[in-house]
């Protein structure tokens, strides 16, 4: 169902019960994620900022090339943060202690019971069981709260298009190479291996393997085991998560905790969008209908405006042509008795003589 779809048959009978069951169903269970599933670990102290897995996603996305090319590396001077046309963003950092700069990718962490899914009434955000979460835009209705719900700032609107924006953010590559059996594009564009890809468990055991194995490389913490309940996107570094701009005050509570009382609030709510969008509607025509009427008033004004002006500077010109007139009869009378007067001076002479 596309979403002008589902906008227009709110009002149909079922379908605010339909809606209503799914947003008690996402308000009211808690879903502890997928156990078993696919996850991604980001190692800071590997990453060179060469930004191939920005490149990568790019172009496995069919993304609109950015202005400034992927290895230019002054983009890096500016704190960057997930657009509509960029998925995963690398950003440098300036480390107190530190001869060379830290670097960080940023993308959707892919969270083990994610806020946008919980916030989401229609069903857009699916946590899938290999570990992504993912985005279906036909029936999203544009609401943005999953921009509002997501601790991690990701999810990207198209404001730029007119018809059907969409919410944009990394998918973990799930449709285009995950269920192919393909890796994401950015763990197999990066270089350095700084993106490894495997189980979940499997990955936490390998990070601290390596946290036990070089302590003094290491910040001893995994951000995103536990951080809001967990994210299949983990991280380790060699700095403070809070040198690399990452909150660290999230807390271990899942999202759906949050959200779960607001959402029963939201069948209601999708029961009285007709109504709403309704009242909307007529709204929107009085005013369009009063909107008519004063322009209709002011061009009648104008050209009422126009035609008394138009009617004064004719008379004016009228007036003025006959000053003219007046000006020029007179001025020929003059001639003509100066004239007359002059021939009778000419015959006077010669009668003296």
């Amino acid at each position: 169902m596309h979403r002008r779809k589902f906008l227009g048959l709110l009002g149909s009978a079922g379908v605010g019960t339909i809606a209503a069951s799914t947003a008690q169903a996402a308000g009211g269970k808690q879903f502890e994620g997928y156990p078993d599933s696919f996850s991604v670990l980001f190692d800071s102290t590997e990453c060179i900022g060469c930004r191939k897995c920005e490149q990568a996603c790019n172009e496995v996305n069919n993304l609109d090339e950015p202005e400034k090319p992927f290895d230019d590396k002054t983009v890096l001077e500016k704190k960057r943060r997930t657009t509509s046309d960029a998925y995963t963003v690398v950003n440098k950092y300036e480390v107190p202690g530190k001869s060379e700069p830290v670097y960080r990718k940023i993308q959707c962490n892919h969270c083990m019971e994610p806020a946008c899914a919980s916030a989401c009434f229609v069903g857009a955000f699916r946590k899938t069981e290999m570990g992504a979460v993912t985005y279906d835009p036909s029936v999203c209705v544009g609401c943005r709260y999953c921009m509002i719900a997501c601790p991690f700032h990701i999810p990207a609107y198209e404001y730029d298009k007119v018809i059907e924006p969409r919410v944009m953010k990394c998918t973990m590559c799930y449709e285009t190479r995950l269920i192919k059996g393909e890796l994401p594009a950015c763990v197999e564009a990066c270089p350095k291996e700084a993106l490894l890809f495997g189980k979940r468990e499997q990955l936490l055991r390998l990070a601290r393997r390596k946290l036990q194995t070089y302590p003094e490389s290491y910040v001893q913490h995994i951000y995103g085991e536990e951080e809001m309940g967990g994210t299949n996107w983990l991280y380790i570094s060699g700095t403070s998560f809070e040198n690399l701009g990452m909150n660290t005050d999230l807390g271990n509570t899942p999202a759906p905790q949050y959200t779960s009382g607001a959402l029963k609030l939201v069948p209601g709510v999708v029961a009285l969008w007709p109504l709403l969008l309704g009242g909307i509607y007529a709204v929107s025509r009085r005013k369009d209908k009063i909107a008519e009427q004063e322009r209709q008033e002011s061009v009648e004004q104008a050209v009422a405006e126009t035609k008394e002006q138009a009617k004064k500077e004719l008379e004016e010109f009228k007036e003025k042509a006959e000053r003219d007139k007046k000006k020029e009869v007179e001025k020929a009378a003059q001639k003509a008795r100066e004239e007359a007067q002059a021939e009778r001076k000419d015959e006077e002479g010669g009668s003296d003589e």
